[in-house]
């Protein structure tokens, strides 16, 4: 009696690094399938960053500090708010845009019978390239502040910058996906990413310009401990270009992303159980 071979089992559970390095490689193909819309968008982009920098420098001619923000220290800002939104744009905002499309034309249906976390397929299948020029741009930006700001730069404020960069990118994140799961009861929902961009619009400037009057303490109050969105890019730009000074302020940023992640967890769930495949 011959004894069989045994096969090499096959691990189930999806590699999702391998995964996703197979959408940015699909991803780049279809960028280089439309060159010149990819080089459009970057050209774009440069300008508009051009732009924002040549307007708060003719404004530093003009006032020596933006609050307590210095002119290298804005920049440091500036560069890390366009970080935080150049990632969360190149990798998810594509995806979650696509998400009522998915749902209209039944396409989700297909997601979900893939062996592979819904939110993890949905989230990351397509990456907009010519975004990663902004990161570029951001981070040569950044450099140029840091070089010129007196504070050292230690391994433990890198550390936390980019954590603090990632919870900004999280942040953004949820709030989007939350906004992207409404789809399912909704149908299209273009006027919900305008308000996303509405709110988020608050977060370009630090902190500590929304005071002096009642109504700026109110919008700095609720969107620092109710929706902290003047805290996802003020906490690292701070931590990187003055140091770490408030510990009230980086805990109600990290705990507050954290909350909004497993709230868009699991109204992102709540949704899918809620949609009626095309074939039912």
């Amino acid at each position: 009696m011959t004894e069989r071979a045994s096969l090499p089992s096959r691990d189930p559970r999806p590699h999702y690094l391998r995964v996703w390095l197979t959408f940015l490689r699909n991803s780049l193909v279809r960028e280089m399938s439309f060159r010149s819309n990819f080089l459009i968008t970057v050209v774009t982009r440069a300008f508009w960053f051009a732009a924002q920098l040549t307007l708060f420098e003719i404004i530093y001619r003009n006032v020596p500090t933006i609050a307590d923000w210095r002119r290298e220290e804005y920049f440091a800002f500036m560069a890390t708010g366009m970080l935080i939104n150049a990632i969360v744009e190149a990798f998810f905002m594509p995806n979650c845009a696509n998400f009522s499309e998915l749902i209209r034309t039944g396409n989700l249906d297909f997601a979900l019978v893939k062996p592979i976390d819904t939110q993890f397929l949905i989230s990351f299948e397509k990456v907009d390239l010519a975004m990663l020029n902004q990161v570029l741009l951001a981070t040569v930006l950044l450099g140029y502040a840091l070089a010129r700001l007196p504070l050292e730069l230690t391994l433990v404020r890198v550390l936390l910058y980019v954590f603090y960069l990632a919870v900004g990118v999280t942040f953004f994140y949820s709030l989007m996906l939350i906004l992207a799961s409404t789809s399912v009861w909704f149908g299209r929902n273009q006027g919900l990413y305008d308000f996303w961009f509405y709110i988020t619009v608050f977060a370009r400037y630090p902190r500590d310009i929304y005071g002096g009057s009642p109504a700026g303490f109110w919008l700095q109050w609720v969107f620092t401990f109710v929706v902290p969105i003047l805290l996802v890019v003020t906490v690292p730009a701070r931590i990187i270009a003055k140091g770490f000074a408030d510990w009230r302020f980086s805990a109600i940023a990290a705990a507050g992303t954290a909350v909004t992640f497993l709230l868009a967890r699991s109204v992102f769930n709540w949704s899918l159980k809620s949609y009626r495949s095309a074939s039912s």
